[in-house]
């Protein structure tokens, strides 16, 4: 169901003006309320992995780890529907979907991104299921689809020196280099970048923004926490978040400044 729709206006001659400010987001716990991961096991019989499988998992290696859940789901029948069905059924976290209204509705100030180590199969589903996914210019995540065999493959992102990330994914690698791409198409940088996160793997990409741009953590999650330590190293303004809304009413005020 499209809950926010897909405005079109008249056609524009004159070329549109570059977004002043980015928001960045995380997916799970951040944009909905839920880890996906977890959430697409609803669609197993039993609704639960075995304990060897749970047992698997090794430090930094989440990735590898969600590839080998993924197929023990296929090896037990688990259909590409009842995986699409199981993420379309995700909540979003409180306010999520004002804020996204908001920012919608103020398009030529905000340009929006997703990064994220969930996958772009469990991501690209649930925004075109919520009708928010034409808002997102990029996705940033773990490459993920079916096969022939109707089995979710899913893939590491990227390869990276990071110490303190997964071997599949470093935020703050994709987010310098994203800044620097969108500088070189538009000319300009862009005034102020905006971090919506609430896990430890959002702290590394927080500490490559400025004095000028802020973060929202997500309150008593690991975000948060974790932020408290980083002491001189951190450079952003950090506004903890309960709700999208709480977002959504800073950004306004950024809005009323110009």
């Amino acid at each position: 169901m499209r809950l926010l729709p897909h405005r079109t206006g008249p056609k524009m001659t004159a070329a549109p003006l570059e977004p002043r400010f980015l928001v960045l987001f995380d997916f799970d716990e951040t944009l909905v309320n839920e880890n996906s991961d977890d959430a697409v096991l609803q669609a197993l019989p039993g609704q639960r992995l075995p304990d060897w499988l749970k047992n698997s998992y090794r430090e930094g290696h989440y990735n590898e780890h969600m590839q080998q859940i993924l197929a023990y789901m296929a090896e037990q029948g688990v259909s590409r529907d009842a995986i699409r069905s199981a993420v379309e059924s995700i909540p979003p976290t409180p306010g999520t979907l004002a804020l996204l209204q908001f920012l919608q509705s103020r398009q030529p100030d905000f340009e929006l991104a997703v990064i994220s180590d969930a996958n772009m199969y469990f991501i690209d589903t649930w925004l075109k299921h919520t009708g928010v996914r034409h808002i997102f210019r990029r996705v940033f995540t773990n490459p993920a689809s079916f096969d022939d065999g109707d089995r979710l493959v899913l893939l590491p992102f990227h390869s990276h020196s990071c110490t303190r990330c997964p071997d599949n994914m470093c935020k703050q690698v994709i987010l310098r280099e994203y800044l620097a791409q969108r500088q070189r198409e538009r000319d300009v940088p862009f005034q102020r970048v905006f971090y919506v996160g609430d896990g430890a793997n959002d702290v590394c990409p927080s500490l490559a923004l400025g004095p000028r741009d802020t973060v929202f953590p997500r309150k008593d999650f690991p975000m948060h926490r974790l932020l408290r330590s980083e002491g001189a190293r951190f450079k952003a303004n950090v506004v903890p978040w309960s709700s999208g809304e709480d977002v959504m009413d800073f950004l306004k005020k950024i809005i009323e400044e110009r």
